[in-house]
């Protein structure tokens, strides 16, 4: 019966960061630096949040757009961080989780046909759900200009089909962001075309030594912009999502996530509450631990030889192999058989992602000396 399915899915595939870790899984003694998720806790006041919801019998359907208290302390959140004002009532929606506000957004927006510009390498997330709401992903190689989709690189691929363009930044798999000149390039590029910005930055309260900063900013009308608690407040398992848009849009954006999944679920909106709230900094010490982390392990990869762009936030390094004539893949499996250390092919985030591997230094930093030694080793072998 296979035959009946629908023809875009039988088209796409399984993210290639779960297949390579799924592949290695049965390896002993690996060191997986593979999946993106915080190794800290969700806070403990946020846990007692969700678990005083259960006890209080907050288990309810709520307000499509989740709760109102939410969404209120959600846009003030965004507004004290990032200089962003929504208004609670009907720009702000949460959502079940980044990836469902991600695909709530590109069913609402695009048409058969309409094509997605997109950094590349990318996060691999963003093309099925593009295919799956009937467009066209169209890749920009930033290999070239530190992994930075910027105005000029985009200005060639626009056309009558773009319907939008992807901005994650900070970016997975690179950890670059882009600075506020960039963005308001982009602003200026975009402004006025019948086109919109889906800005993700689910990793906005992880930059290290400077100020995130949002393209809503500069071009609100025709920006939606994507958030979360995953990353931040390491809160991965609750799904919690947030979008915020201009109501002209988010009204339809609603219709969308409502037919989808009805509402966030209540108890986990009432621990987001606590960590937008009392938690509003809870991402500090991680962002902190992080950076530490971060400094060793581009530090030991330089002094090994790899070249590598140095990250502004999120918690990856995307070093290149390209010097060591193996394939991403050949490369990422060979070090874990010699080594027992598990990164990701670089292919897993587009062709132009090849000739790179993606590091996760989202674990101890007790792991990740082991790592780098046995990493270490595995390049003196291959010399």
């Amino acid at each position: 019966m296979e035959h009946l399915v629908n023809k875009r899915v039988k088209h796409i595939e399984l993210s290639g960061i779960r297949k390579f870790f799924n592949l290695v899984a049965d390896y002993d003694d690996v060191i997986s630096l593979t999946i993106g998720q915080p190794d800290f806790d969700t806070p403990a006041h946020v846990k007692n949040a969700g678990i005083t919801a259960i006890e209080n019998n907050y288990t309810t359907y709520t307000h499509n757009a989740g709760f109102l208290e939410l969404r209120e302390a959600a846009a003030n959140f965004m507004n004290e961080k990032y200089g962003l004002s929504y208004s609670p009532s009907n720009e702000v929606i949460v959502t079940v989780g980044a990836s469902q506000a991600i695909d709530c957004t590109f069913r609402t927006l695009l048409d058969e046909g309409c094509e997605v510009i997109l950094p590349s390498p990318v996060y691999p997330g963003y093309e099925p759900l593009i295919k799956l709401a009937g467009g066209k992903p169209i890749y920009i190689d930033t290999t070239n200009n530190y992994f930075k989709l910027t105005a000029d690189l985009i200005a060639p691929y626009l056309t009558e089909k773009t319907r939008a363009i992807v901005l994650p930044y900070p970016s997975n798999p690179t950890g670059v962001t882009l600075e506020e000149h960039e963005l308001k390039e982009i602003a200026d590029l975009v402004r006025g075309r019948d086109m919109f910005i889906l800005s993700d930055e689910i990793y906005s309260e992880l930059v290290y030594g400077k100020r995130h900063h949002s393209i809503a900013r500069f071009l609100r009308e025709q920006t939606i912009v994507i958030n979360g608690l995953s990353k931040s407040h390491s809160m991965t398992g609750w799904r919690i999502g947030l979008l915020f848009a201009p109501e002209e849009v988010s009204k339809h954006l609603l219709k969308v996530h409502q037919y989808n999944v009805s509402c966030a679920t209540s108890i986990a909106q009432k621990a987001a509450l606590e960590a937008l709230t009392e938690g509003i900094n809870d991402a500090d010490f991680m962002k902190n631990a992080y950076e530490e982390r971060l400094n060793y392990v581009y530090n030991r990869l330089v002094n090994m030889g790899f070249e590598v762009v140095k990250p502004d936030g999120a918690f990856y390094l995307f070093p290149s192999i390209k010097k060591y004539n193996k394939s991403s893949f050949d490369f990422a499996l060979s070090l874990v058989k010699y080594a027992g250390v598990a990164l990701v092919p670089g292919d897993a985030f587009s062709e132009y992602g090849e000739g790179y591997v993606r590091l996760s230094y989202a674990t101890s930093m007790e792991q990740l000396i082991e790592a780098m030694d046995r990493i270490e080793n595995y390049i003196n072998h291959l010399s």
